[in-house]
């Protein structure tokens, strides 16, 4: 999640931070549908055909890494392994997944002190716990279970992330995911902007069943058979993504509380598509391949329609696709930009004291 830094420059500090909010955890209200049901024989080729769907089918299924520690408080599994930094999953740069854990009560920091970023954007989301961010353009805040913390690093930010203070204290359940964004070399050096989204803004639209036929077993499970999209166009979900990005991109958070029913999630033809498995397991395309859990399934550019079905009650994925972004990929350490001279640049703006502002 977080590459080894440099020594930071010893006049670095932050500004006095704001008051840290708490975040209220409430889901947003279902909004409307975004697609409609297929009509009972829909399942067939033809029928598919007619309606103009076209399915992304997988190219390649990554099975889950092994674990490591970033600071003290963060226990992940890299996700995209030695896929992370190529232009394969563009725009997506890195997927840092921290599985449920159980922390005991304390009064130590957990977390990652202060480092900077430049070129790119971090998007943790939090499911469980809470993480305490600070930075050096005086944003403190605190996201909690539901929660996302968008954060543009662009021309440059340093920041720090811990477990909260309070979350420190009474222990629990902690599970989080950071995603690195890549940014256009024309937004690189934006100033850098952070967006605190809190779950009751997240719009959530229903998961509808593939065949009309099966709309009962949905409305009987009792469960949440959802999307909440995190990003994401109107066109594409009925309603815009609670975030603002700078190239088109979907962040979806998937809930499915029934299992061995087909639903289909829309996501633009041409887009890279990721699809991970937080909790249970599914089967993805027409061709019905198994994703276990914390497995990823990288999916074909063409279709605009992802076919999932759970293999599991209560299961929850995450989807991750985005537009390509055709440029060079220069990465190292906390810096992603297109040359390995802007790199440099970057860390030496960093030890004289000149990123973060």
């Amino acid at each position: 999640m977080f590459a080894a830094l440099a020594s930071k420059p010893r006049a670095r500090l932050f500004p006095s931070p704001v008051a840290v909010r708490r975040h209220t955890v409430r889901d947003a209200p279902i909004a409307r549908a975004f697609f409609k049901s297929k009509s009972a024989d829909a399942s067939s080729s033809s029928a598919a055909d007619t309606m103009g769907t076209r399915y992304k089918e997988i190219r390649e299924i990554l099975r889950a890494p092994p674990r490591h520690w970033v600071g003290n408080g963060f226990h992940v599994f890299p996700v995209f392994h030695n896929r992370a930094f190529t232009k394969e999953l563009s725009p997506w740069l890195m997927f840092d997944y921290a599985a449920p854990k159980e922390f005991s009560p304390g009064y130590e920091r957990r977390g990652v002190g202060q480092h900077p970023h430049r070129g790119f954007e971090t998007i943790t989301i939090a499911w469980q716990g809470e993480v305490e961010h600070g930075d050096s353009v005086g944003n403190r805040d605190v996201i909690g279970p539901g929660d996302v913390q968008w954060m543009t690093a662009a021309r440059g930010i340093i920041h720090e992330e811990f477990h909260s203070t309070e979350f420190t204290q009474r222990g629990g359940v902690f599970e989080m995911a950071q995603l690195w964004l890549n940014l256009p070399a024309k937004h690189k050096m934006d100033p850098p902007r952070y967006q605190p989204i809190l779950a009751k803004d997240i719009p959530v639209v229903p998961l509808k069943p593939a065949r009309s036929e099966d709309a009962g077993k949905v409305s009987s499970s009792g469960g949440e058979c959802t999307i909440r999209v995190i990003a994401g166009d109107e066109k594409t979900y009925g309603v815009k993504g609670a975030a603002s990005t700078h190239t088109p991109v979907e962040l979806l958070d998937v809930r499915v509380a029934v299992a061995d029913v087909d639903f289909d999630v829309p996501v633009p033809d041409g887009h890279n598509t990721v699809v991970f498995v937080r909790r249970g397991g599914i089967t993805v395309g027409e061709g019905k391949k198994k994703v276990e859990q914390q497995g990823v399934a990288l999916m074909h550019l063409g279709g605009d329609t992802l076919r999932l079905t759970a293999t599991e009650k209560d299961t929850e994925i995450l989807v991750l696709a985005g537009e390509p972004i055709d440029e060079p990929i220069a990465a190292r350490g906390p810096f992603v930009m297109n040359t390995h001279e802007e790199i440099s640049r970057a860390n030496k703006d960093f030890m004289n004291g000149l990123m973060g502002q």
